[in-house]
């Protein structure tokens, strides 16, 4: 913001602070998001930003046609496997688009931003209805325990009792999860296209089933075909590996620094939504090259306080969250891309110690051999 927009921001500030002074409906901190939630209503963070998706669409629909057009001319040859990570980059892209779609920020009204939500993941081989519902349940209890499906053991064990749990393979993996956990990206994608699949054909009721697996089948129809076609056996594996590797470390490289390592909820315990939501996320520093390279993930304090917001418009709610947090005492965690992979790192590797053999220390080894 420009000095003049700050002033103004602070007077504004100041004077819904003196609006809600004198009320004791709600205790300090509820009052405190209520306060906060007029300010961006008023300034208009919440509107639509046409124009911004547009601009982003152009330029993915650029990138994909670059991406094929450098398929098309290399022909057989090794180079393919830069068009292989590019596109990993270009789908990563697609898929933060359906996430702003599914969170409404896109289009104006809820069905057709479904609608678009639905169209992009399916495109990049993702069922909307598998992620939507996950995704739905983590920001309502963000890194609470049996609650937010993104702390749910899977390979990686967030929590020390699941890590503690851990048997045969998984429990190797899990003692050094920390150092593994980047290269175990590059098995995401296929395992976001696996679980979509395992969705989409389970048994239960599944909104928009046929729908989504039409999408689906046609996106890999248009993808595998002209790769197994036109180039040789190995080298199309070789190319499918690499868009599947990069698509799946830059997944999840944008998603683990918002929450991993951050204060993990317990299951019974009472918090506030502005507390719940502020203290369970990390922002990244970086300004507009970080909003592009995460999709706006990077100011994932304010996604999670104000959902439905627009991307372009995270950073104005960013200085308008962090004074309520200073005024209120409420920790905002803001730090840098690499600072932050260090504290997932670290963090994953503290939990990994609960699979270690409690024995597991040199000196304890010679006396077991003796």
């Amino acid at each position: 913001m420009s000095p003049t927009q700050t002033e103004a921001v602070g007077q504004r500030l100041g004077a819904v602070r003196q609006t809600y002074a004198g009320t004791d409906t709600f205790p300090p901190i509820a009052r405190a998001y209520t306060q906060v939630a007029q300010v961006v209503r008023e300034m208009g963070l919440l509107h639509r930003a046409h124009l911004f998706y547009a601009l982003v669409g152009a330029g993915i629909l650029v990138a994909l046609g670059g991406a094929v057009t450098g398929f098309i001319l290399l022909g057989d040859s090794w180079f393919q496997l830069l068009i292989a990570g590019a596109l990993g980059i270009v789908f990563t892209q697609i898929a933060f688009l359906a996430h702003e779609a599914a969170h409404r920020q896109i289009l104006t009204t809820g069905p057709a931003n479904d609608r678009l939500a639905r169209i992009l993941a399916g495109s990049i081989g993702m069922s909307y209805s598998w992620w939507d519902s996950k995704h739905s349940r983590h920001h309502a209890n963000p890194n609470r325990v049996g609650k937010d499906p993104d702390i749910a053991v899977d390979t990686i064990s967030f929590v020390e009792e699941d890590a503690a749990q851990a048997r045969g393979i998984r429990r190797l993996i899990t003692r050094r999860q920390g150092w593994l956990f980047f290269p175990l990206l590059t098995m995401e994608g296929l395992n976001l296209h696996y679980l979509s699949l395992k969705h989409l054909l389970s048994r239960g009721p599944v909104k928009g089933r046929w729908i989504e697996l039409g999408i689906i089948a046609l996106r890999f129809a248009l993808f595998l075909t002209p790769l197994f076609l036109m180039l040789p056996l190995g080298m199309a594996f070789a190319f499918l590996g690499v868009q599947l590797a990069v698509f799946g470390v830059y997944m999840g490289a944008s998603f683990a620094p918002n929450h991993k390592g951050m204060p993990v909820i317990a299951p019974g315990a009472k918090l506030d939504f502005f507390s719940k939501q502020v203290r369970t996320s990390r922002n990244i520093a970086g300004g507009w090259w970080a909003t592009w390279l995460m999709g706006g993930l990077n100011y994932q304090v304010e996604h999670h306080l104000f959902p439905s917001m627009p991307r372009p418009h995270l950073a104005k709610a960013r200085d308008i969250v962090r004074d309520y947090c200073a005024s209120n005492d409420v920790p905002y965690t803001e730090t840098s891309l690499l600072r932050s992979y260090g504290i997932v790192i670290a963090y994953l590797n503290r939990v990994g110690l609960a699979a270690r053999d409690p024995f597991d220390c040199p000196m304890a080894s010679q006396y077991r051999r003796a």
